[in-house]
This record gives structure tokens, sequence and C-alpha cells, in this order.
């Protein structure tokens, strides 16, 4: 994989790519409208990075989040995970996993 496909086309649910999107949206380093498609994965390493670098502050757990972020986290993991839901998207581990 040159180029990550963005979370809007991410077929696999919520990868670890997608979370990185969907925190450094909570955290507001990148828009709400930006789903990282086409981005090269030096790019998305370096969003990693700021992303990892901010849940160190809140130990990371979205419980230490203060208010405002624990609400925003849960809005945008909610709708996060419904969205791959309605798309096919499976939480659940199979056997072989």
């Amino acid at each position: 994989m040159d180029k990550y496909v963005g979370l809007d086309r991410d077929k696999h649910g919520i990868t670890q790519l997608g979370r990185v999107v969907l925190d450094a949206r909570l955290f507001g380093f990148i828009p709400d409208t930006q789903d990282c498609g086409g981005w090269d994965l030096g790019q998305m390493q370096a969003l990693m990075g700021k992303v990892d670098k901010e849940w160190d502050r809140y130990g990371n757990l979205p419980s230490s989040l203060p208010p405002e972020l624990a609400e925003r986290h849960a809005r945008i993991y909610a709708a996060a995970i419904t969205r791959a839901k309605d798309e096919g998207w499976d939480a659940e581990l199979g056997d072989d996993e």
C-alpha cells in the first residue's frame, strides 16, 4: 500500500489508520471532513505521531479526556462504528482471528 484509501473508502471497518484519522479529527489536527484519502504512509505516520503524543497526555484513555473531548470522542466513534456496520463490518473476531 503506497497510499491510504481514506477513512470514507476503507472497507475494512475501523482499522489502525482509520483510528488515526478519527483521533486526528478529535484533537483538531485535521478537519472533520478530511478522510486522508491519497495520503502516503509518511504523511500518515507523521499524523500518527501527533495523535500518539496527544493521547499520551491523557494516558491513552478516553475516560481521562476532559468532558468536551470525551463527548466529542463518543460522538465521533459512535458515528464511525454505525457507518462501518452499515457497510458490513463485523467487529466480532472469528475463530481464526
